[in-house]
């Protein structure tokens, strides 16, 4: 899963989510079985615009992207330029 949240913000390895510039995590699922991922996709998929909405506004009413913290900065590494 990091791997393809990496390449989403990268804006590789994804033509849709580069294209539209999708690159903020606001809901994610963990399954152990990849059938089981693959269905739940599917059904996720097949809601409406409206349902998607609700099921990520019931984790993430905010929209924060949910990755931000997997990639939490040592405190040694240099932060962003300030000004």
């Amino acid at each position: 899963m990091l791997r393809r949240v990496r390449e989403h913000k990268m804006g590789i390895g994804a033509q849709f989510a580069a294209r539209y510039k999708l690159n903020r995590l606001v809901y994610f699922e963990r399954f152990e079985d990849i059938r089981n991922a693959i269905e739940r996709e599917k059904q996720i998929k097949g809601l409406l615009r409206i349902k998607k909405i609700a099921l990520i506004v019931s984790v993430d009413p905010e929209w924060k992207d949910l990755s931000e913290e997997w990639s939490a900065r040592h405190q040694f590494q240099p932060g962003p330029a300030s000004t």
